[in-house]
């Protein structure tokens, strides 16, 4: 052994050194606290993105998010009352890996089913809601998913309650076959029953709703709505150009095209969504409900005006 290796310490390990410098000696900023938007391609603070409604705020791209979010930033505060949480979808034709699929995309999601549906108020006003999830199996329509939503089309059809359903999915669910298909006449007849009721039905279609989905009760709204730049479909483009074999124009199939087409009835913001539909409500015919919390804070307010005088 050499004697000067005697003397050759090493450094203590330290953990925190370095950390946060990257190997240039320029700072880094860890994963978790920024996300760099897909089209601008600018880094955004998460907190900034999250207190901007999951908008970027240099270019106002929408970025996708989950359904109890999208509830949470509509409806009135503890207004939300689900319909059907334990229902659940099962293997029915033993097709290959989708019970493991399943399993996934509950445990990524949180949820039971690719949708929720239930009971709450927007801006003071009763209404059925009904809000797809992107996080289970990118909103995909099977047996479950079209048995809630006609379900919440029977209950406010029994209730004389307008319906409002924010859509994103990918179109049928191909592990379900045939009957994955078939969600489509059964939505639509519920729709159907709801209108001859005399009743309102908006859809809001967000990014992205394609497939069965387009095909039945997200494009059979009395009114229509969409966010910004939402992808809005049945085909995708590379089908379509296969087929006719021509070139499709710009910006096909996404929200401002349809509006221009008439397919969509209105372009809205996220940040502008919850007063659109407020005031939509009210213009047919729905009532707002004050809360007994405000009926109280007015009788305090009368009582204390009261004493001053």
């Amino acid at each position: 052994m050499n004697t000067s290796d005697i003397f050759n310490f090493l450094k203590p390990k330290n953990e925190l050194e370095n950390q946060g410098v990257a190997a240039d000696n320029q700072p880094c900023i860890p994963n978790e606290l920024w996300v760099k938007c897909p089209v601008c391609k600018n880094p955004v603070l998460s907190a900034d993105l999250n207190e901007n409604l999951k908008v970027c705020p240099k270019c106002s791209y929408h970025f996708r998010i989950g359904a109890r979010q999208r509830i949470e930033i509509t409806v009135d505060e503890g207004s939300f009352e689900e319909f059907d949480a334990d229902m659940t979808s099962v293997n029915i034709i033993d097709f290959p890996d989708y019970s493991r699929k399943l399993k996934n995309a509950k445990l990524n999601s949180g949820e039971n089913e690719s949708v929720i549906t239930g009971l709450a108020r927007i801006g003071g006003c009763q209404t059925v809601l009904a809000v797809m999830n992107s996080q289970f199996m990118m909103g995909s329509m099977g047996t479950v998913t079209g048995e809630k939503i006609t379900k919440a089309f029977e209950y406010a059809t029994d209730h004389s309650l307008p319906v409002i359903v924010f859509t994103v999915s990918g179109g049928a669910r191909m592990q379900e076959g045939i009957l994955s298909l078939m969600q489509m006449a059964k939505t639509s007849g519920a729709v159907k029953r709801h209108s001859d009721a005399g009743l309102l039905y908006i859809t809001v279609l967000t990014d992205p709703t394609t497939g069965g989905v387009t095909a039945s009760f997200a494009m059979e709204g009395d009114i229509i709505l969409s966010e910004p730049k939402a992808l809005i479909a049945f085909a995708g483009p590379r089908v379509i150009e296969q087929t006719i074999r021509q070139k499709l124009p710009k910006d096909f199939q996404s929200a401002e095209f349809l509006l221009e087409k008439g397919f969509v009835d209105r372009v809205v913001p996220r940040n502008e969504m919850r007063d659109i539909l407020t005031d939509l409500l009210v213009l047919h015919g729905s009532v707002p409900e004050i809360s007994e919390q405000t009926e109280e804070e007015e009788k305090a307010e009368e009582v204390e005006e009261s004493e001053r005088i």
